[in-house]
């Protein structure tokens, strides 16, 4: 529960002490009031028995003066005795000395009193009569409540010194003693009637104030309790946060550390979630991520911890399982759960996840070296293929502290000349003449030597220097190329990210402009990767391109697989038959065929055919038999710097027909007549 504040403690405080001040006050009142009440009863009894004695006892004033009492007057005073509710009386001459008491009739004696042995007031201590009698001729009466238990004497009575006129001339005072027991139990039954309707409310107001109260704290600890549990969880997933996780994480590692229970780390992220984002929306991905956390507990222990970090990435954190094989039931697990296909959205999706795992005292002790080591391992589940786990392995970590080191300095190597073009030579296939060359990076790194592209162009590709790198390549390569004999032309390969991303059109225009290259001499090349997705703004760049005259050729042909659909949907001048196909042309007959289908193809198509990776006189022989139209590999000719270039055996065509071609719609094809197809990886419009 949560724990009281102060402030409520202060109200409570507040609370209960005006709940006690109304309680006394109350009672303070009712006892103020009952004795106001009974006084001013007993003042009127006092006064109409003061009256009515000087009405009807005669020679009253004789009394008063100290002449005696007449037999008359006794008679009279008998019969005042007891009247009402006055049981005794005394009387006092104006100067306050007693005269006569009640009790003094009950016995025929005569009464002899020595004057000034006893007055008003002289029972009450010393100095009252005077201030009594002072009071009575001021023309206020005097009344005195009395409590007492006497046997002789009601529980309840009062003492009213009521002065005696007689023809507005004052014979003396009498104190008369009123019987009150019977009105004080009646203003008593009354008051506590009242108090009990007072004390009522007062409990409605103290159990409505209660019940106020007890709400306040509820919605106080419930928003205590939501604002913990949002500093502390993921609002989306329900799953820790990555603060609290980390808090979590180091005090495991302290309880470690001391002695206590060891533990196992896993960093997981979810394979394919951007293509779930991008297809069905970030409603069906936040969906996905709340199945995914689902899961994850399904999967695990009670006790073990589930983090979302952010995005996709997950953190789980083992107690007590402190070896390899204890992980890797779990982790398994996971993974398979992970793998089951998702509703999203009102569509099935695969997501599945990839899970690198560190143990805490094997791979390291620290929060932060033990998130470290599980992200590499997760890293090398990646690129293992994915929907797999690995375990932190300390190659892994230098083999990517060297591909760290290696993209700094890619960084720098343009700026610093590292870079450069080489150009490999294409020859067209039965005339043996040269058509052009393509386009080749190389980095001759100061330490490393020659680094090979397939080592650094993915890590650009990683970093988003490929942008920089490719429009690089396509300047220098324009300008290049504008230094050679008129036929040839230059191939450039483009980045997915050219394509896709940056406004590879304009680059184009103006790496031709600046370099003085004709459109025509100018070839584009891609992959079928990059057809993949975004398929309306590929089709709208290709189709600006092949406007201005440029070739477009399809890299890589026959590794995908829908090479026909694309073939159809693109204007392709060139298809490139992948070396693959090409180096197994002399021991497989199904790669002829293959090769022979796609030749066949494309001239029905009227797209002309190159084969990569020639590098045997039987290959090369092969191909010329099935028509292939263009040539190059190392038997023809290796990549070469521009200064070794010698432009021998130039094919010299009409140049007529090798002018720009105006293009603004896909080529026809023999499947014109067809039903447009949904090429895989696009979106029906």
């Amino acid at each position: 529960m949560t724990r009281i504040r102060s402030a409520d403690w202060k109200s409570l405080g507040i609370w209960a002490v005006g709940v006690s001040l109304g309680l006394l006050c109350l009672g303070l009142l009712i006892r103020s009031e009952s004795s106001r009440h009974l006084q001013a009863s007993s003042e009127v009894a006092g006064l109409s028995w003061a009256r009515f004695a000087a009405r009807t006892v005669p020679d009253l004033a004789q009394v008063f003066a100290g002449s005696g009492v007449s037999p008359e007057a006794r008679a009279q005073l008998l019969l005042l005795r007891k009247s009402d509710s006055v049981f005794r009386f005394k009387l006092f001459n104006a100067d306050g000395d007693l005269i006569l008491t009640s009790d003094d009739l009950a016995t025929d004696r005569p009464i002899s009193r020595k004057p000034g042995a006893d007055g008003i007031g002289e029972h009450h201590g010393v100095g009252d009569k005077a201030h009594i009698r002072r009071k009575l001729l001021s023309g206020v009466n005097h009344i005195e409540l009395k409590r007492e238990r006497r046997a002789d004497r009601p529980t309840v009575y009062s003492e009213a010194y009521v002065p005696v006129m007689q023809d507005d001339r004052m014979l003396g005072v009498v104190e008369v003693y009123v019987d009150l027991a019977a009105e004080a139990q009646t203003i008593a039954n009354a008051f506590f009637r009242v108090a009990v309707a007072a004390a009522t409310l007062l409990l409605l107001a103290s159990l409505i104030f209660g019940y106020q109260f007890w709400l306040r704290l509820r919605r106080q600890r419930q928003a205590e309790e939501r604002v913990h549990y949002m500093a502390h969880h993921d609002t989306l997933s329900g799953a820790l946060n990555r603060g609290s996780f980390n808090d979590l994480l180091a005090q495991a590692c302290a309880r470690a550390g001391a002695g206590g229970l060891g533990f196992a780390l896993l960093c997981i992220d979810l394979d394919r979630f951007k293509d779930v984002n991008d297809q069905l929306g970030h409603a069906a991905g936040d969906e996905v991520l709340r199945v995914v956390t689902q899961r994850l507990r399904e999967a695990l222990r009670d006790g073990d911890a589930i983090a979302r970090l952010g995005g996709d990435e997950f953190a789980v954190l083992l107690p007590g399982v402190t070896t390899a094989a204890a992980v890797e039931p779990l982790a398994r697990r996971i993974v398979g759960r992970l793998a089951q296909p998702y509703d999203a959205a009102g569509s099935r999706v695969s997501c599945g996840g990839s899970v690198g795992a560190a143990i805490c005292g094997l791979d390291g002790t620290e929060p932060v070296e033990l998130l470290h080591k599980a992200d590499l391992a997760l890293y090398q589940a990646k690129a293992a293929g994915r929907g797999t786990f690995c375990f932190y392995d300390e190659a892994t970590e230098m083999a990517l502290k060297v591909r760290r080191g290696l993209s700094d300095d890619l960084q720098k190597a343009l700026a610093a000349g590292q870079l450069s073009l080489h150009y490999q030579p294409l020859y067209e296939s039965n005339k043996g003449m040269l058509t052009g060359y393509e386009a080749l990076l190389r980095w001759q790194h100061p330490e490393r030597g020659n680094v090979p592209p397939i080592d650094f162009i993915p890590l650009a590709e990683e970093t988003g220097f490929i942008d920089t790198l490719g429009q690089w390549v396509l300047n220098r390569a324009c300008a290049d190329a504008a230094g050679w004999p008129d036929p040839l032309t230059a191939a450039v390969n483009l980045s997915p990210s050219q394509l896709v991303h940056g406004d590879l059109a304009e680059q184009v225009r103006k790496a031709l402009y600046d370099s003085g290259l004709p459109a025509h001499r100018l070839q584009l090349e891609i992959t079928e990767s990059m057809l993949m997705e975004n398929t309306d703004q590929v089709m709208s760049q290709l189709q600006e391109l092949a406007a201005m005259g440029v070739s477009i050729a399809m890299d890589d042909f026959g590794t995908g697989y829908s090479s026909l659909a694309y073939l159809w949907r693109f204007p392709f001048d060139k298809v490139k038959i992948d070396r693959a196909f090409t180096q197994h042309l002399d021991d497989d007959p199904k790669v002829n065929l293959i090769v022979r289908s796609i030749i066949t193809l494309a001239h029905s198509l009227g797209i002309r055919v190159n084969a990569e990776g020639v590098e045997t006189a039987a290959q090369m022989a092969a191909l010329q038999a099935e028509g292939c139209d263009e040539l190059q590999g190392f038997l023809l000719g290796r990549p070469a710097p521009l200064a070794l270039l010698s432009h021998k055996d130039v094919v010299v065509t009409n140049a007529s027909t090798r002018q720009a071609r105006s293009r603004t719609g896909a080529r026809e094809s023999l499947f014109a007549d067809l039903p447009e197809l949904v090429i895989p990886g696009q979106r029906p419009e």
